[in-house]
């Protein structure tokens, strides 16, 4: 489904968000556009996961309006849901990266998964990504060869595999030291500025300040707008 350039990527309206019959936030009311980089922050339990598992279609939209990447979460289709996911890439903070397969085979993997089959265009499209993340020398490596820092750019490669309007990154340096944290942190910056849109959980806030980018809280059950500017 083609989006007008001018339109948002990602709208929420009075979106009350659900786990089960829990509510967890009311009112939700969020806008981004292409390229925004836009961090979400709160305790843990807040609702920063719930919010980014309904943006992946993990939980249905049941009140309010949302639009993402084109589609209607409102009323989205069980069959639409794996086309809505190819547009995005989401980044996990435990790498979520098959043990037994070694760095392309993860990302072959994805590719299978999603219906592209031909061998050689899938090779190449995993040098291009690992090249991008600067892992392009360790396409055989397996996953416990790495290092922390190293599994996480294989899981942003993976990420940028169908090539994504949209990155949701879930906590993606909750595993590393603060070094390897700034090098993702980065990475990301430089996968925004090629135009993506980008939602980051997090609960580091040293990096809020060094990377500062707007910021929306969970809290209270309710999300609330702030911005970070630079020291």
């Amino acid at each position: 489904m083609p989006m007008e350039s001018q339109s948002p990527i990602l709208s929420l309206k009075n979106a009350d968000i659900y786990q089960g019959d829990h509510l967890i936030l009311s009112q939700v009311n969020l806008e981004m556009r292409k390229g925004d980089f836009i961090y979400l922050i709160g305790a843990t339990g807040s609702g920063k996961s719930s919010l980014l598992k309904t943006l992946y279609a993990d939980l249905p939209l049941t009140v309010g309006d949302g639009e993402f990447v084109g589609y209607d979460l409102r009323n989205l289709k069980d069959k639409d849901i794996p086309f809505l996911r190819r547009n995005l890439g989401i980044v996990f903070q435990d790498f979520q990266l098959l043990m037994d397969r070694s760095v392309f085979d993860n990302l072959d993997f994805v590719l299978q998964a999603t219906g592209q089959h031909n061998e050689a265009e899938n090779g190449d499209r995993i040098q291009q990504v690992l090249k991008r993340v600067g892992m392009a020398t360790k396409e055989h490596k397996m996953p416990y060869q790495l290092s922390g820092g190293e599994q996480q750019r294989v899981a942003i490669a993976r990420a940028l595999l169908n090539n994504p309007p949209f990155i949701l990154a879930d906590e993606p340096t909750g595993n590393l030291d603060p070094h390897t944290s700034e090098e993702i942190m980065h990475l990301m910056e430089e996968i925004s500025a090629s135009g993506r849109t980008i939602l980051m959980a997090t609960h580091d806030y040293a990096l809020l300040l060094k990377f500062p980018h707007p910021t929306w809280k969970c809290a209270g059950g309710s999300i609330s707008s702030t911005v970070q500017r630079t020291l």
